[in-house]
């Protein structure tokens, strides 16, 4: 699997100074080497683009780099929604956006996502497209909140579904959050508001349509 995405970003990824800039920051501030691959990041750009998302949240910020492929997707209409345990993490994320110009597009909301998410559920509000990249073992109650919190036909992409292929090969170790993935797969496919499929890019991403 690694080599197939090592050719894919190779291929189809051109040089970006600017999410190599967001790499480099995450490092020196010496977080977690987790944000999304470079082709995972162009599918974002994409799927945004092609539905024609305006109003996107996000679950799991980080430094800023999916955010940045996310608020790609939509030009000067959208507006992103993220949510962010670490307040550090939200103010670098919120840094990097701010260097792409989309700065102003962009609000963090810090503190552990559940409560951030019944919140926003509380408050009525509405999205079209979902990004989840967060803490593995409550992925699918991120999955319930998002739906929720769905527009008619609105997009929820969910990253890391195949644990580094370990969802999938019986002979591989088994990572920590290997059974939640697993469970959250299922899951997906059997919901039934959801259109889904498991696409084999980055780390797998789950990409589900809402029903109308």
């Amino acid at each position: 699997m690694k080599q197939i995405n090592s050719y894919i970003d190779s291929v189809f990824s051109n040089q970006d100074v600017l999410l190599e800039e967001v790499i480099s920051s995450i490092q020196e501030n010496g977080m977690p080497s987790i944000s999304v691959s470079p082709s995972s990041g162009k599918l974002l750009t994409m799927l945004v683009s092609i539905s024609g998302a305006k109003n996107i949240l996000e679950i799991g910020a980080l430094g800023g780099y999916s955010g940045i492929c996310l608020a790609r997707g939509f030009g000067k209409e959208g507006t992103l929604t993220s949510l962010e345990l670490k307040d550090s993490y939200a103010k670098l994320a919120h840094s990097n956006l701010s260097k792409a110009g989309l700065g102003e597009q962009v609000s963090y909301m810090t503190g552990p996502a559940l409560e951030s998410l019944k919140k926003l559920a509380g408050d009525q509000k509405r999205f079209d497209f979902f990004f989840i990249d967060a803490d593995k073992d409550n992925y699918e109650n991120y999955l319930r909140y998002c739906v929720e919190l769905a527009e008619p036909g609105a997009l929820i992409v969910a990253d890391n579904v195949l644990a580094g292929g370990s969802v999938a090969d019986q002979g591989a170790a088994p990572k920590r959050h290997t059974e939640f993935m697993k469970a959250f797969n299922k899951t997906v496919a059997g919901h039934p508001q959801l259109e889904s499929l498991l696409i084999p890019i980055g780390d797998g991403m789950t990409v589900s349509k809402i029903k109308k």
